[in-house]
């Protein structure tokens, strides 16, 4: 009982820290909204009000035009930068935020909204830490077990997370995809395959890119069910069936809403697909395809998007006594490597990495990794505004401070799969537990 009113005690006190930002900081949503650090074009809560505004008139939300307010924008298109409002967000979010009052007369509604779903992504992650999963699963168990945070802990990690309160202020819709994807390995990991898949499913349909999770994930379903399934192919069959039929009939009810089914493939996935807009985030592509040749444009794609999903067939293979790890590893590369991140991919794969307590005294380079994240975090904002505001800086200026972001994220990444392989080590070798790592 006393873990219930502790969980109860973390959730209420998140809820009343984004409520207390809001209310004495009323201008902080849109602040954070116009942040390239927060918000991307395939998020941008500014994006689906234009969208919204389209749609609750009868006009499709797809032909928006160019912003013309003043401000950040006015300032970008004067270096260069063609922001295009047409909106890149899944055609149903449309109806579901019709339903809210609006935010110009109202914000408190949809503001109280996203603080709900933050609550609701901590419970699954919550639910994902009881499972036991990240140290003990069907084919290994962790040596040092016994060192691990509960699911109360775990979930505090998430909600007072600076990224994840940033981004929930923000109302950017990548929380949307982060409820799916903790759902699907929620219900993974208690072996619900179906509703997994329904959930992975639709953080598919919002953002693509979970589409890649699918095989971890199906594994984490599989070993929590192996004693009673057949073959292993057979299951991803089933599975894939379960995905591709969800994916379907949420397009079938997006065409509904549109009435033109290729016209918001175009600019949804197409955008994803494609990358036309370069406006400047915290990833490593816009800088690139600003300086790309277009006559090498599409190879260039093909060949960053081949780099993204390469990943996941190797952790998987080298990382399938594990599969959690995998999707965990998984949402650092998409953090790194996707077309559009933002600061709440980032909060996502962090959310993940308290599950792997016990590796921690494995890992070697916290501190340099730690470091930089800070260090671009704080420097960030004030590059991009010397850069667009003061003009005493260019594109390469903020785009230094977006690399040392990437680098403490690849160290990261990179030190917390040694760290988990290290474990796996020991395991196979006790005799040889604590000894140091000889380097070939």
């Amino acid at each position: 009982m006393a873990v219930d009113r502790r969980k109860v005690a973390i959730f209420s006190a998140a809820f009343v820290l984004r409520l207390v930002l809001v209310c004495l900081f009323p201008s902080l949503p849109d602040l954070l909204t116009g942040r390239v650090e927060v918000s991307t074009p395939v998020n941008s809560f500014k994006r689906l009000q234009e969208g919204l505004f389209l749609y609750t008139r009868n006009v499709s939300p797809y032909d928006g035009g160019v912003f013309h307010q003043v401000g950040e924008s006015h300032a970008m298109q004067l270096r260069g930068f063609s922001i295009n409002s047409i909106v890149q967000q899944a055609p149903l979010l449309l109806p579901l935020f019709a339903l809210l009052p609006d935010v110009k007369s109202n914000p408190l509604p949809s503001a109280i909204f996203y603080f709900i779903v933050d609550l609701v992504n901590a419970h699954a992650l919550a639910n994902i830490s009881a499972s036991g999963q990240s140290v003990q699963s069907r084919l290994h168990s962790a040596i040092r077990k016994h060192i691990r945070w509960d699911g109360g802990s775990v979930a505090a990690w998430f909600l007072f997370n600076p990224f994840t309160i940033a981004t929930c202020l923000a109302r950017s819709t990548s929380v949307f995809t982060t409820t799916g994807i903790l759902f699907a390995v929620s219900n993974a990991v208690s072996g619900n395959s179906i509703n997994a898949m329904l959930a992975l499913g639709l953080a598919s349909y919002l953002s693509l890119y979970p589409a890649l999770l699918f095989v971890p994930v199906v594994l984490l379903c599989y070993d929590q069910r192996a004693p009673k399934l057949p073959k292993i192919a057979a299951f991803i069959i089933q599975n894939a069936s379960i995905l591709l039929g969800s994916v379907a009939g949420l397009l079938g009810l997006s065409y509904l809403i549109t009435g033109n089914f290729w016209e918001f493939m175009s600019a949804t996935y197409g955008f994803h697909l494609l990358v036309p807009d370069l406006t400047p985030n915290v990833g490593l592509w816009w800088y690139f395809f600003i300086e790309m040749f277009d006559s090498f444009r599409e190879f260039f794609l093909g060949v960053f998007w081949l780099h993204l999903a390469s990943y996941v067939g190797g952790l998987t293979a080298r990382l399938h006594r594990q599969p959690l790890f995998v999707i965990t590893s998984l949402l650092g590369v998409f953090a790194l490597f996707k077309p559009y991140p933002s600061i709440s991919d980032a909060s996502l794969y962090f959310a993940f990495l308290p599950l792997y307590r016990h590796t921690f005294p494995f890992m070697r380079y916290t501190f340099f990794a730690i470091a930089a994240i800070l260090y671009a975090s704080l420097l960030g904002p004030a590059f991009y505004h010397l850069w667009i505001y003061a003009g005493s800086g260019n594109a390469n200026f903020f785009y230094a401070i977006t690399l040392v972001w990437s680098l403490g994220l690849s160290i990261l990444l990179a030190d917390s799969i040694f760290a988990v392989l290290r474990d796996e080590w020991e395991q196979d070798h006790p005799e040889a537990r604590g000894s140091e790592v000889k380097q070939v």
